[in-house]
């Protein structure tokens, strides 16, 4: 067995231990999404029932009148306004976590090849958060600019969604991978990182497309960017594995079609399409 060879099965040996830790993590964060949704409901629920009581708060005092100085009304008046605002976003926050939760654990438990109609527009969204907030977790200096662009009135598209929002989740992970990179690479403070999201229908199709201003992608490795085990990152940094999941579940699970559209030093655009009806 000659040296290359011995090099070639240690990457792989590597590689496999990777996937086998993230089919670990995986089954660990369905568990702790579980315990993280009843606490959050508790949340929730209690900041509609706040915003109910500051209500009947507001009626008390319209019926007091004239009974308490006006500057106690204002003051009083004042810290409620600031408490509903509070209370607002308590749950508008928490519903986005929320949403979060309930993806993760889509992602996680979902049946093996069960077509759900699925509302595309709020899966795309969380899974392109969810991977913001993660590559963020894990470095701290990390910054994008997402622009996202949701056509209105979307029809409900039967997908597998635990494998469509993985596909979203692996082209959103080498988009942030991407800018950021370059982000280091370059030191320019003029440099703005940015992903673009877009999904719209066409004609009888839903168009999905990922774009970054990051490194782009050279023309030898245009070549090579579907091939099982083929990465660009540092072992341990990568899986090799993600883009050729990706194409075979748009094209193999949802007739569809994956393309990607680069220039070096540029940009990187991934576009998905899938028919409406499957």
């Amino acid at each position: 067995m000659n040296e290359n060879t011995q090099k070639e099965i240690e990457k792989l040996r590597k590689q496999i231990s990777q996937q086998e830790k993230m089919a670990s993590l995986g089954l660990l964060s369905a568990g702790i999404a579980h315990e993280i949704q009843n606490p959050l409901n508790f949340v929730i629920n209690f900041s509609k029932v706040s915003q109910k009581l500051l209500k009947d708060m507001q009626e008390v005092l319209d019926e007091l009148g004239d009974a308490l100085p006006e500057d106690s009304v204002e003051e009083i008046k004042e810290i409620m306004s600031d408490l509903e605002g509070n209370m607002n976003k308590i749950e508008e926050n928490g519903n986005r976590a929320s949403g979060i939760v309930r993806g993760i654990l889509l992602y996680s438990r979902g049946k093996d090849d069960e077509y759900i109609p699925t509302d595309l527009h709020q899966l795309t969204k969380e899974y392109v958060w969810l991977s913001y907030h993660a590559v963020k977790a894990n470095n701290k200096s990390f910054n994008v600019a997402i622009q996202e662009e949701y056509a209105v009135d979307l029809p409900l598209v039967k997908v597998i969604p635990q494998d469509f929002s993985r596909a979203i989740l692996n082209l959103m992970n080498n988009a942030c991978y991407a800018v950021f990179s370059k982000s280091k690479e370059i030191a320019d403070a003029t440099y703005q990182p940015t992903i673009r999201v877009c999904l719209k229908k066409e004609g009888d199709r839903i168009n999905l497309s990922i774009e970054d201003n990051g490194q782009g992608i050279s023309e030898e490795t245009k070549k090579k960017l579907y091939t099982p085990f083929f990465t660009t990152k540092p072992i341990g940094e990568g899986t090799g594995l993600g883009l050729s999941i990706t194409k075979s579940i748009i094209e193999q699970k949802h007739n569809g079609t994956i393309g990607m559209d680069s220039r070096p030093g540029e940009y990187t655009r991934f576009t998905i399409s899938i028919p409406i009806q499957q």
